[in-house]
């Protein structure tokens, strides 16, 4: 672009334009510098030219400059005159400033003259306005006390405590102190804050049992609504929230429906007018802005931060309904933004009403002194509703077996071999009947019957709602101890140290509550309902639980404390006695003071009688586990200022319960049983049909021996109480050892009393005769007795014949055999076959509880989750070195048998050797011994069938026709002279030792 660019030039002389363009712009420069234009001129050849050239250039810029001037003459004109009206309205106004100054002048010169006047005028108008005010102030203070009515019927407690607490401050104002038309509004004001405190007191004593309209409780409903409860569940639920998320993993994910609103359950209430009004002052924590924000922080992690209520549901981030009328401020701000559940914010602001109110110290006195009989009413509620539930429905008691948790049914799974079977055996002896005659418990009791079922139930769903409770205890706890630990400080002068003197001054503040007060209450009324269940009841130096619980919460949780385990929940026990004896087939049962009340004792308690079957000590062992996983639930809530209460509190009483009292009578009560069951003249008595088979399943009429199969029912119950607390299984172990061990040495007691001083017991004891059996091909079917590779070896018919000749060479160099050096009883042989597959029976079943036990040990020891495993020191001797012990008395006794079968052989053949053959006449008979010894032989067989394998009877007779046939060719290589009768008459034996029913 030019710098000519631009000027008004009218289209008629376009052509300047074109010779503008020719001029050079150096020319426009803003220092014009004319002395090189004037060498160019002197210098040039053309100078007349080039003079006739800038001419022609000025006249076309004078041209452009008439152009320009014409095109702005006009505005030129109009400016000129602005600036003229201008400088006239600047003259004018200059002269009406100096008349303005000069009546300013005179009217200050008048107002000074009446300076007191106007001061008295201001002062008046000054008084009106501030009675005005104080009018409008009164109207609205005057309808403060319908309005906080109004807020308390809807419910808006915040709001009422906001407008009570704004409305006191503004009548302690100066000018309205001394209005007496205020005084109704004071007095009225006054009992308004008595009745917001007992309404706050009240709703938030709901909320913290799950009782209220935004109660965990209440909040679950609403959200599963959609779904049907069934009838097991609405049982096991009556006043349970949403299960916390961790144990879950450790709990049942039932629906909980809450208590009824309409007030079917309600704790004693505190009559109106306030019996704390003496702590107000000394107690009292005045509002603060930054006091709602401690607080918000302090229940953060109950809010979440340790994974206790991620599974809580909350709204979305908006004002909670009960705040809708509420005045802005930071709480409300703090709520707003807060992700806590529904049910923690409404305890966040029921705490923060009593805060505004002044009225932690009453509230936590009411809350402490309410605690303990609400509790006890809650668990009695739960009792009757779980009991007319089980008696209104179909299913009974059988409901508690389906219903039962988790742990017990992996129990039942694992020890169902356990149960003893409800056939009967084929002769007709119930073998029910025969295992309920030797258990200290009666079935219900027993580790899987349907009161151990029952009562862990109930327990689960009692501690559960315990455990819920307890979280809205260390919501609340969490909270007003940092208010009050916040005031403290505020107090405190930062040179004075904080020691525990100050958790005693933050009780005085909350009333005497706090977190250990209501887990330490809590766990007592726990106690008492398991006392209760296990008819046990604390001696009289610790019997009032109350007392003991209020000691134990007045000690500070300080550091001391928390280092010395043992502080907890500690005490003795008597146990009632007033039990009546139920006889079963010449038993006691039920053991004295444990178990079946008497028909004069009275109910009392909690009522637990009318939903279990049996009480008693015995039902310890359903108590563990519950109590297990509500301290694992506990200790997941606790801060960590009181992690030590957890471990101190229910688990180590019952753990101390079962250590000290438990085990023990169960040790005396089982080794009682044992005692009878291996003492009784008809333990060791074989009982079966003559002719009968044997059948290799006790449910089918195994006849294992009465004393051993009891033991052995006895040995799977007391492991089934191992497996129902895996802490103490060693010790169980340690029992059954005990139990295996002294019944072994009656087994080994009857043996000895059937082979004692016997021939054929002293040669198996020999080393020859010892080895020959094991190298015999026979004894394969003998358990864990051979090498493998010894019979392999050994399983050529040549080295058959050559061990069968060389035993029996053996045996038959004992001659001649004595006939008291035999067994001749019969009953006895039957025993030592019945005692032979009793022993085997046992040893199997030992073997396999052993590897059960290990598995399971292994199983609890792996997870590091379980606290309770076992402690105590490993047992010296295992399982299977007892299932090895009776399997070798039991391979001992048939071992027996095999060589009296042999001996018993040997004696009768041994008159071969001295009778002469030279017959007169053809007998049509076998000799009298030959028919002696077949006869004898085919009476035991027959009377050993029912008691033993075919195998074994196999083992047993199947040395008879080797003994037999050496004994015969060794007597007719010595034999002298024989006829043709004589060789008739061997014959005759041969075929009648060849026809003998033998296996």
């Amino acid at each position: 672009m030019g710098i000519f660019d631009g000027l008004p030039v009218s289209p008629a002389k376009s052509y300047l334009r074109e010779e503008l363009a020719r001029i050079d712009e150096s020319w426009a420069a803003a220092r014009f510098d004319s002395l090189p234009h004037v060498v160019h001129i002197l210098t040039s050849k053309d100078r007349d030219g080039e003079i006739e050239f800038l001419k022609g250039q000025s006249d076309v810029i004078e041209e452009v400059v008439d152009e320009v001037v014409h095109a702005y003459h006009g505005g030129f004109n109009k400016a000129i005159q602005n600036y003229s009206q201008i400088l006239r309205l600047f003259s004018e106004s200059t002269e009406s400033i100096g008349v303005l100054k000069a009546d300013l002048a005179e009217a200050k010169k008048r107002l000074s003259a009446r300076n007191k006047q106007l001061h008295q005028l201001w002062y008046r108008s000054v008084t009106l306005r501030h009675i005005i005010s104080l009018l409008d102030q009164i109207e609205s203070i005057a309808k403060v006390p319908t309005c906080i009515e109004k807020l308390i019927a809807d419910k808006q407690f915040y709001a009422a405590v906001q407008l009570h607490v704004q409305s006191t401050l503004m009548l302690e104002r100066e000018g309205l102190q001394t209005v007496g038309a205020l005084q109704d509004v004071r007095s009225e004001l006054t009992k308004l804050r008595g009745v917001l405190f007992y309404k706050v007191l009240e709703d938030l004593h709901a909320h913290l049992y799950n009782k209220g309209e935004y109660s965990s409780a209440a909040s679950s409903m609403y959200e599963k609504d959609d779904e049907v409860p069934t009838t097991t569940a609405v049982a096991l639920s009556v006043n349970n929230s949403q299960p916390l998320s961790r144990r879950t993993r450790l709990l049942k994910g039932d629906n909980h429906i809450g208590f009824h609103a309409d007030g079917s359950y309600r704790s004693g209430s505190v009559d109106g007018g306030s019996s704390f009004d003496g702590h107000d002052e000394e107690g009292a924590l005045e509002p603060r802005d930054d006091a709602t924000s401690d607080g918000h922080m302090a229940s953060a992690r109950v809010n979440g931060g340790d994974g206790n209520l991620k599974d809580a549901k909350t709204l979305p981030r908006e004002m909670p309904p009960w705040l809708s009328n509420s005045t802005p401020d930071e709480f409300l701000e703090t709520i707003k933004k807060s992700d806590a559940p529904l049910h923690v914010k409404y305890l966040q602001t029921m705490v923060e009403c009593l805060c505004m109110l002044g009225k932690v110290a009453a509230a936590g006195a009411i809350i402490c002194q309410r605690l303990r009989p609400t509790i006890h009413e809650i668990i009695m509620f739960k009792i009757k509703a779980h009991a007319e539930l089980v008696s209104t429905s179909r299913y009974g008691i059988v409901q508690g077996d389906r219903t039962a948790t988790a742990g017990l049914h992996f129990m039942k799974g694992q020890l169902e071999s356990f149960q003893f079977p409800k056939h009967k055996r084929q002769n007709g002896i119930s073998l029910s009947g025969t295992l309920l005659a030797v258990s200290p418990v009666s079935p219900v009791m027993a580790p899987t019957g349907k009161a151990q079922a029952a009562a862990r139930e109930l327990l689960d769903s009692i501690l559960d709602t315990v455990v819920r409770i307890f979280e809205n205890h260390v919501i609340v706890g969490e909270i007003l101890e940092s208010k009050s630990t916040h005031q403290i400080e505020a107090n405190t002068p930062r040179s004075t140290p904080t020691d525990w003197n100050s958790d005693s001054e933050a009780s005085q503040i909350t009333g005497g509550y706090n977190i250990s007060f209501s887990l330490t209450v809590l766990q007592s009324e726990c106690q008492q309902l398991i006392c209760e269940i296990l008819r046990a009841t604390p001696e009289a130096a610790s019997a009032d639980a109350a007392v003991q619980t209020a000691r134990l919460a007045s000690k500070a949780p300080s550091k001391e404390k928390r280092d010395r385990p043992g502080e907890g929940l500690t005490f003795a026990f008597r146990f009632t006695d007033a039990t009546i004896a139920i006889p079963n087939q010449g038993v006691d049962l039920i053991r004295q003071g444990w178990s079946r009340r008497g028909p004069n004792v009275l109910q009392e308690g909690y009522g637990s009688a009318t939903v279990l079957p049996e009480q008693g000590i015995y039902l310890a062992a359903s108590v563990y586990r519950p109590v297990l996983q509500f301290t694992d639930k506990v200790a997941s809530m606790l801060p960590t200022k009181y992690a030590q209460l957890g471990n101190d509190g229910l688990l180590s009483f019952v753990e101390n319960f079962v250590k000290d009292h438990f085990l023990p009578t169960m040790f005396v009560d089982y080794r009682k049983s044992v005692q009878q069951a291996i003492s009784s003249p008809a333990a060791f008595r074989p009982r079966a049909h003559t002719g009968a088979t044997y059948t290799p399943l006790v449910e089918k009429g195994r006849p294992v021996l009465q004393g051993l199969l009891a033991i052995d029912f006895l040995a799977k119950e007391v492991l089934g109480w191992a497996q129902a607390m895996p802490k103490f299984a060693g010790d169980l172990v340690k029992y059954v050892q005990t139990f295996l061990e002294r019944a072994y040495e009656r087994c080994r007691t009857s043996y000895m009393e059937a082979v004692l001083e016997k021939q054929s017991y002293m040669l198996i004891g020999r080393y020859d005769i010892e080895k020959l059996m094991r190298r015999d091909p026979a004894s394969s079917c003998l358990p864990n007795q051979l090498d493998q590779s010894n019979i392999d070896n050994n399983a050529s018919g040549a080295g058959s014949v050559e061990v069968e000749l060389e035993l029996s060479d053996s045996l038959l160099a004992l001659r001649p055999i004595k006939q008291e050096n035999l067994i001749r009883d019969d009953n006895k042989l039957i025993l030592l076959a019945s005692l032979s597959d009793s022993l085997e029976y046992v040893a199997d079943s030992i073997e396999r509880l052993g590897q059960l036990n290990s598995r399971v040990s292994n199983k609890i020891e792996d997870n590091p989750k379980h606290r309770h495993t076992r402690t105590s020191s490993a047992p010296t001797r295992d399982l299977a070195s007892f299932a090895d012990e009776y399997r070798k008395l039991a391979i001992d006794c048939l071992k027996v048998l095999r060589v009296e079968m042999q001996l018993e052989t040997i004696f009768h053949m041994q008159e071969m050797t001295n009778r002469e053959y030279l017959e007169d006449l053809d007998a049509e008979e076998p000799d009298d011994f030959i028919i002696s010894l077949t006869a004898q032989i085919t009476r035991r067989d027959e009377a050993m069938a029912p008691f033993i394998a075919s195998p074994k009877r196999n083992y047993i007779f199947g040395g008879i026709c080797s003994v037999a046939t050496n004994s015969s060719i060794k007597a007719l290589a010595d034999m002298k002279s024989i006829n043709l009768f004589g060789v008739q008459q061997i014959c005759r034996n041969s075929i009648a030792l060849e026809q003998m029913q033998i296996h």
